[in-house]
């Protein structure tokens, strides 16, 4: 199985690139709801890294995306990038520490796959860390309403939070938590927001499981 198709992310990267800097203070607060819960130092893999704006200041080495245009962006963001996709991770088993996924899982085929595949990288005791929109939230119902014409999102499934744990403990990952931040519009933030243990709030939401050791 592969990525659902993702001719914008080659042919519009500016466009994409200009969300982050259109919005600062929702940038700020999905980087610190991330960083809540990894843990620092970690030999770790970012899944979908796009054009690295959130391996780069996270001190994430190493990504993978399908997109040409993305990867050479994030090499230039000083991000070791194969191009590849969640399904199908061109890694090593037990290769790392910590694997991160940030609105990945709603642009994969096979979110199934995708989680094997990242826990076959990751070695005992490894951490993955998901950060996703929740499809209930009042910001995953504006994404999606506005679907069907968005050129990013279009082909987009997004999940609710309840939905990715229970995800994430079918596959076997224990100590789950999770974070969450963006409780109003992203358009009008004047300052970066909280980022609050738990979900049903927030629009962005991450979360952590570690693998367990036998």
């Amino acid at each position: 199985m592969q990525m659902i198709p993702t001719d914008p992310f080659n042919t519009a990267v500016a466009r994409y690139e200009a969300w982050f800097d259109r919005h600062p203070y929702a940038y700020a607060a999905e980087l610190a709801a991330v960083r809540d819960l990894m843990s620092a130092g970690m030999d770790g893999l970012e899944v979908g890294v796009g054009t690295g704006r959130f391996a780069a200041p996270l001190g994430i080495r190493t990504g993978v995306d399908p997109s040409e245009e993305m990867v050479a962006l994030a090499r230039e963001r000083g991000v070791h990038v194969v191009k590849g996709t969640a399904e199908q991770l061109p890694f090593a088993d037990a290769r790392f520490e910590m694997v991160l996924m940030v609105t990945t899982l709603c642009f994969v085929s096979d979110t199934d796959r995708a989680i094997e595949e990242a826990l076959r990288v990751l070695r005992p005791g490894g951490r993955l860390v998901v950060g996703i929109i929740d499809r209930n939230s009042a910001l995953g119902a504006r994404y999606e309403a506005m679907k069907a014409g968005h050129l990013f999102y279009h082909t987009a499934h997004f999940h609710s939070a309840t939905e990715v744990a229970t995800l994430l403990a079918a596959h076997g990952l224990v100590a789950i938590e999770s974070r969450q931040t963006l409780f109003t519009d992203p358009d009008t933030m004047t300052v970066p927001e909280p980022v609050l243990p738990g979900h049903g709030e927030g629009g962005f939401v991450v979360f952590s499981g570690v693998v367990s050791t036998p």
